[in-house]
């Protein structure tokens, strides 16, 4: 990985270079593609859960293709994309093209969760799936999937719990769904039957045991997991052990983030599922980044006085605490909200002066333990912030707005992050009909806007300037590292495979955090309308290189791979060159469009 501040001069030669090789490298592959059939997605063998799947190829554009003996459409270029409804089980597909056969073999795979055939009920059903634990109170709910008109109990503990027939309930989609506009409820033919309970003395109740009776026939069944409910008196508290602990909404990756936990908080543990443990303020967290140990009591602190400094391009708040607690970040429009968990105020005094970015600090207490602290800021738009326990106090870095040089270059004295999507021999991103892959785009594209970039005064930092392989968190790890102004990652985009392929085309922007929401809209209008090209749209979504919150950072999908027409535009030299020129004018105009410090230039 290596970070680049080279000026425009230099700049110019090696993207010029760095273009003709790619360019060059382009011609070849697709002299080599262009002799006769390509199929490059799906493999030769693929396993699937979608209801159909895309072919993507190329062939020269004499002649026919056809699928199962039947003709498809290509495109000028002889590139072609077609979908094909998949049955559970195998399906095969015989591609020729003059003497020339691919076969492809996709099973796809069943994800009812009915009842198989011939069968009482789902064994893959019962809960717990895995071991879990309960405070002593709280509700004890146990699951499983049946035939209509099954007698369903389960014993557990010495009780005996009736399983109800649950309400229809609709089959959400994954969250993928919504990327092809998939994302609507669906109606389950499965039966699920569900009992909740209470223990209020601690032990290991074990296993549930199932009872299912259908037309005068008994089944047992016992569920994989355990049941505990957890001693008061045998008090556990973990402690973040990693620079940022991942908390979630639920004991798994499929539940929503919330803010990270800085390293060294602490806080009672009240439950767990699995490697997912609990803690006392609702957010669930793995087992492995967290240090664990018994406790007399569970960690809470009193505030009293906050102050706040300003620092170089940024405002530091400090909240001394006995304890590093949890808490959790709200972003709005004119404000930053933080919220501590665990926490009593006893506070009369907080020092704030004159600030550039905030213009109120108000705080107030939420019963019975939190305390919210509202930052009212003179602008609408943020520029980052970080998070960090010093010892046991909390420091809030709240960045100033970029302090560009009065010059004529217009972004003279921004630093931006250029990070050119996957790389390496195993990490090839998406690839278009002649199999030329997605790293290879992004790199010259990466290289083109990094000239363009300098040539307006930015200074440029390249995740990779090569083809090699950088891991996700090396990534994020440079952004914190060099606290650009802003990050752009750059990609182009793929779909799943129940996907149109042939249908879907355009520009696409990606934002987490509030603060790169103006951002993600302007720069998307600005392509869109700049270039002439179809919108894919503007999306929130929990992507590695969006989640930095030092800076504003999107990531731009800028084309579909896939679509044989607009594959053609993303790996014309021309138009790579018209939309670098394109992102760098519309990060241009959009920080011009902020209320910035200027500094006279120097020298």
């Amino acid at each position: 990985m290596k970070v680049l501040r080279v000026r425009h001069s230099l700049l110019t030669i090696v993207g010029w270079m760095l273009l003709f090789w790619l360019t060059w490298g382009l011609a070849v592959w697709s002299n080599q593609t262009a002799s006769g059939l390509v199929l490059t997605y799906p493999p030769l063998s693929h396993v699937t859960i979608a209801d159909r799947i895309f072919l993507i190829g190329t062939a020269p554009p004499q002649g026919n293709v056809t699928v199962n003996g039947q003709p498809i459409s290509r495109n000028a270029a002889g590139h072609f994309a077609p979908s094909f409804p998949l049955q559970v089980g195998e399906n095969r597909f015989v591609l020729e093209y003059q003497d020339q056969t691919i076969t492809t073999v996709v099973t796809r795979r069943s994800t009812s969760s009915a009842v198989p055939t011939g069968q009482v009920f789902s064994q893959d059903s019962l809960t717990p799936a895995v071991d879990v634990g309960h405070l002593p109170g709280e509700w004890v709910c146990l699951r499983a999937i049946a035939a209509p008109q099954t007698k369903v109990l389960a014993r557990l503990g010495g009780e005996t719990i009736l399983l109800q027939p649950l309400p229809t309930q609709a089959k959400l989609p994954d969250n993928a769904a919504v990327l092809m506009d998939q994302n609507q409820p669906q109606a389950i033919a499965a039966t699920a039957y569900q009992g909740c309970t209470r223990f209020t003395q601690p032990g290991n109740l074990g296993q549930p045991e199932y009872e299912f009776t259908f037309k005068g026939q008994t089944l047992r069944q016992t569920a994989p997991g355990q049941v505990k409910i957890l001693a008061p008196s045998d008090l556990r508290v973990g402690q973040v052990a990693v620079p940022a602990g991942v908390a979630r909404t639920g004991p798994s990756t499929d539940y929503a983030r919330l803010t990270p936990l800085p390293q060294g908080v602490m806080a009672a543990i009240t439950g767990y599922e699995g490697e997912w443990v609990r803690l006392d303020y609702g957010g669930w967290i793995r087992q492995t980044e967290l240090t664990i140990r018994s406790a007399a009591a569970p960690p809470r602190s009193i505030i009293r006085s906050v102050r706040a400094y300003q620092r170089s391009n940024a405002t530091e708040i400090i909240f001394p605490l006995q304890v590093p607690v949890p808490l959790q970040v709200q972003q709005g429009k004119d404000e930053f909200i933080l919220t501590l968990y665990n926490t009593l105020a006893q506070t009369d005094i907080i020092r704030l002066d004159d600030d550039p970015v905030i213009a109120r600090l108000d705080w107030q207490p939420i019963l019975p333990d939190q305390v919210q602290y509202i930052f009212r800021l003179k602008s609408g738009q943020q520029w980052g912030y970080q998070l960090r326990y010093e010892g046991t106090s909390l420091v809030l870095r709240l960045r100033h707005p970029p302090s560009l040089t009065d010059s004529a270059q217009p972004l003279a004295g921004s630093k931006i992050l250029l990070d050119p999507g996957h790389g390496g021999s195993e990490d090839l991103g998406a690839r278009g009909p002649t199999g030329y892959p997605e790293k290879a785009v992004t790199l010259a594209l990466a290289q083109l806007l990094q000239t363009e970039l300098a040539q307006r005064g930015a200074a440029v930092v390249m995740t990779r300037t090569a083809d090699v392989d950088v891991g996700l968190a090396e990534r994020v790890a440079l952004i914190e590292q060099t606290q650009p102004t802003l990050t752009l990652s750059l990609h182009y985009n793929a779909l799943p495979d129940s996907g149109d392929a042939l249908g879907t085309q355009g520009v696409g922007i990606f934002w987490y955090h509030p603060q790169a929401h103006g951002l993600a809209i302007f720069l998307h209008h600005y392509l869109v309308q700049t270039l002439k090209r179809p919108s894919y749209g503007v999306y929130w979504n929990n992507l590695a290189l969006t989640r930095p919150a030092i800076a504003p950072s999107v990531l731009l999908e800028l084309g579909f791979m896939i679509n044989p027409d607009e594959y053609e535009w993303i790996v014309n030299p021309k138009e790579q060159r018209r939309l670098a020129q394109a992102i760098a004018a519309g990060v241009t105009q959009w920080l011009q469009k902020q209320p910035l410090k200027f500094s006279a230039k120097a020298g």
